[in-house]
């Protein structure tokens, strides 16, 4: 199985947090997945805890690569830019990841994340979702230590509803 590619000074382990949440799904492939996570403007549909996504340069309504982009979730309201950008192809998986931030640069509450997806067919009919994030800053400081972990709880919310939506779909 394939696994997130990290850029320098996001590698989990020297993060001040970091989340792995993942699904292995029969009866569902990446090609009916992928279109319900690379718009966001269908995440609300399916996860309740992102809301107000919109574009902030001429791009959308499907993500690509250097795309910036805003929505809000876990109470922040969050700019993200696109920095990879692959959908899934015939033995290649889909990937998609931002660097998202709230708060100002160098203040206290400041917040930095990366933020992968891998969605990859596997033998079987099956298809593997995967997302990781890993964080920076006193927020995420504050996260880590959060009992139950909103962050894990939140992103298995995600996972789980956008399985639901795609075989809703399929």
């Amino acid at each position: 199985m394939h696994a997130i590619i990290w850029p320098e000074g996001y590698t989990p382990g020297f993060t001040d947090n970091f989340v792995s949440n993942e699904v292995i799904v029969a009866g569902l492939s990446a090609n009916e997945v992928w279109p319900l996570l690379a718009v966001p403007a269908r995440w609300p549909t399916y996860y309740a805890n992102s809301a107000n996504v919109r574009f902030m340069d001429n791009t959308g309504p499907e993500l690509s690569e250097d795309a910036h982009f805003y929505f809000e979730t876990f109470g922040f309201p969050v700019h993200a830019r696109c920095t990879e950008y692959v959908a899934p192809a015939l033995g290649q998986p889909g990937r998609v990841a931002w660097h998202g931030w709230a708060g100002e640069e160098g203040s206290g509450d400041r917040l930095d994340v990366h933020h992968a997806w891998l969605i990859e067919d596997l033998s079987g009919g099956r298809v593997r979702i995967l997302t990781q994030e890993t964080q920076i800053g006193r927020p995420a400081q504050e996260l880590r230590l959060a009992k139950p972990n909103p962050m894990l709880n939140g992103h298995q919310d995600w996972l789980d509803g956008l399985v639901l939506a795609a075989q809703g779909a399929s």
